[in-house]
């Protein structure tokens, strides 16, 4: 392994040097942040089609990317691939006393309790929320607001609590509906997700997921339409909205 991980860095040096990639070379630690994002991305569709092809793949391609960052990192003298090791084996060490220290833990929800408190430590006069990154997708940063929240003892006390929040959100939206006042609306839309993904928080449902898999089901259905069309000589502008729905419930029967 410790060969073909040199290997890599070097092919990754290769392409930054006078003579290597036109586009590696261009690039900076701040340019390559949209195509990390979306490595990451394919990374997580690689998984939920549990693609383990395409999983080994896409976790060479996030490889490369702290490869290329920590390169081009060292080329400005900032901090370098070993340092980036260096930190998250001291980190990985300091947050698991459990495995090696003197701590005793019997459950992972004590091994989560001392990791918290460690963090804690580390970062001093700071708020717990701080850490959760500003890009993260929207649902993911609702649910990590609410678990980290939920850490110091501010939560709901059971899911019918949270349930009961989504219905008074939920009224509160129909108002501001009927307001036709749009900042309103989106205010009270946006109270009425964060409720949903707190509700879905204590049911053990990742809304993220949910949604993914809800997007599939569209797909596959709206596709199974256009297939239907297609095999009648048919084009949306050809038929009613009645129409439609007709095949969209054949659609639901046959791709589910």
């Amino acid at each position: 392994m410790e060969k073909h991980f040199r290997e890599l860095v070097n092919i990754v040096k290769k392409l930054r040097a006078p003579d290597g990639c036109p586009w590696d070379r261009q690039q900076t630690l701040y340019s390559l942040k949209e195509y990390l994002i979306e490595e990451v991305f394919e990374l997580v569709d690689a998984i939920d089609k549990k693609d383990i092809d395409n999983i080994k793949e896409e976790l060479g391609d996030l490889l490369l990317h702290v490869i290329l960052h920590s390169t081009i990192a060292e080329e400005e003298n900032l901090f370098t691939l070993n340092d980036v090791i260096k930190s998250i084996s001291e980190k990985l060490i300091r947050r698991h006393p459990h495995v090696f220290g003197d701590t005793k833990v019997e459950s992972s929800d004590d091994v989560m309790v001392n990791w918290e408190k460690i963090k804690k430590e580390e970062k001093k006069n700071r708020s717990i929320l701080d850490e959760i990154p500003n890009g993260l997708p929207s649902i993911q940063k609702a649910l990590k607001l609410q678990e980290r929240a939920r850490k110091v003892g501010f939560d709901w006390d059971s899911a019918d609590d949270c349930l009961q929040k989504v219905n008074e959100e939920f009224k509160e939206f129909i108002d501001a509906v009927s307001s036709n006042n749009k900042d309103e609306i989106s205010h009270e839309l946006g109270d009425l997700f964060f409720a949903l993904i707190n509700f879905s928080r204590f049911i053990k449902i990742n809304p993220d997921e949910s949604l993914r898999k809800t997007n599939e089901r569209f797909l596959k259905r709206f596709n199974y339409i256009e297939k239907k069309l297609h095999e009648n000589h048919l084009t949306f502008d050809d038929v009613t909205l009645d129409e439609l729905d007709k095949y969209w419930c054949e659609a639901k029967k046959i791709v589910g």
